[in-house]
């Protein structure tokens, strides 16, 4: 028997962007179901590194960022739940002069914003930060951090459940449809009518975009992390590098996560596997920064699938061409620290249509529209693909 829902809002995609916005707008008073085709926070936002980082962000984004910013703290009050967030500081390391000239411009560039960064030299990475190897200077940002996305992105889907939402786990949506006033989902074992749909669908939003004539040039990707055996403390900053490569940080348990190495997909590309060369990769470009790592043991690697966009900006806000659906996806890798953000956002363009904070540079409409024949407002979603979250 098909259960029937009758709802304000529907929310496609269950992790971190999902499940805020489910509990923001339950806070405003809003009916809410949220449906993901696994279990809450499974997919990027449970199996990122856990960076929750303003620097090193496009100024565009960096709006968004420090309205997300003075979330992290009230964690514990908003879902329960500290997610064993510290506010460790960011320490962007600088391995050439043109490097360290890159994150000089960027600190002139983002000044405005607020961000306190403080550019260090090489002998201050050593004395302050325990950062050796060949790196020439870098750039802190103290008010950054780090957090467990394993805790926080299910904690979120779980704050949003006890606020009053409707919370379907394993509930693939197989079928959207724009008509009359509002939408109606198709979903295993169930039925959902809703005035608004947000899609926050991560890396299988492009198809629900699609399916309303706005396809976007989504890519997916498969970040790899590695984590060690408990190690004495001697990292104390959330570590990341100029143009990649690497990115470290320590839990107060010991633990190092490390990251900075892509994953190879599996003939099902929903899912990926660490490659073996990768994580030995990373481990070594790590040890070479300190000193700690050269004989620790990993205990673990993983991998996630990322919504990437060529520009690397999210994209963020109302459909150009169907009333009432919202999107939020595409954070390149990049969404853990903005998301709670992004929910309060999501639930300003339900309520009121429109958002204090900038996000028209996220606008769907940057990428071209699609050459359809028809009304896109009253086109159907039907084919079975596959939603998860950012």
């Amino acid at each position: 028997m098909t259960r029937r829902i009758d709802c304000d809002v529907a929310i496609i995609g269950g992790g971190l962007v999902g499940s805020s916005a489910a509990l923001a707008l339950r806070g405003m008073g809003f009916s809410v179901t949220l449906l993901d085709k696994g279990f809450c926070g499974a997919q990027a936002s449970g199996v990122n590194y856990g960076g929750v980082r303003r620097q090193g962000r496009p100024p565009e984004q960096l709006p968004l960022s420090q309205r997300a910013h003075a979330i992290w703290p009230r964690l514990k009050a908003l879902i329960g739940i500290d997610g064993e967030f510290l506010r460790s500081g960011h320490l962007k390391l600088a391995r050439s002069a043109a490097d360290m000239a890159s994150l000089e411009s960027y600190a002139a560039d983002v000044a405005p914003f607020g961000l306190a960064l403080e550019l260090v030299g090489h002998n201050q990475l050593r004395d302050r930060f325990g950062v050796a190897g060949e790196v020439i200077g870098g750039s802190f940002c103290p008010g950054d951090g780090h957090a467990n996305p394993r805790l926080v992105a299910t904690a979120f889907a779980a704050a949003a459940r006890r606020a009053g939402a409707e919370v379907l786990e394993n509930t693939k949506v197989i079928g959207l449809t724009r008509n009359g006033a509002g939408f109606a989902l198709e979903a295993e074992g169930v039925s959902v009518t809703a005035r608004t749909v947000i899609n926050s669908a991560g890396a299988w939003a492009d198809s629900f975009a699609r399916a309303f004539g706005e396809p976007v040039p989504l890519e997916r990707t498969y970040p790899s992390m590695v984590v060690t055996e408990p190690l004495d403390p001697f990292l104390g900053v959330n570590i990341g590098i100029e143009g990649g490569g690497i990115y470290a940080r320590q839990v107060t348990r010991g633990n190092v996560v490390v990251g900075g190495e892509r994953a190879l997909p599996l003939d099902d590309p929903d899912y990926s596997r660490p490659r073996s060369d990768g994580v030995l990769t990373i481990m070594q470009r790590a040890s070479e920064l300190f000193g700690p790592l050269r004989h620790a043991q990993a205990i673990r690697f993983w991998s996630g699938t990322e919504a990437t966009m060529p520009d690397r900006n999210p994209v963020i806000g109302p459909s150009a061409t169907t009333p009432g659906l919202i999107h939020a996806f595409g954070f390149s890798g990049a969404g853990f620290q903005i998301a709670p953000g992004v929910g309060e956002v999501l639930a300003e363009l339900v309520r009121d249509g429109r958002t204090a904070t900038p996000i028209d540079v996220f606008a769907i409409t940057r990428f071209p529209p699609a050459s359809q024949p028809g009304d896109a407002s009253q086109a159907a979603m039907t084919t079975g693909s596959k939603e998860t979250s950012p």
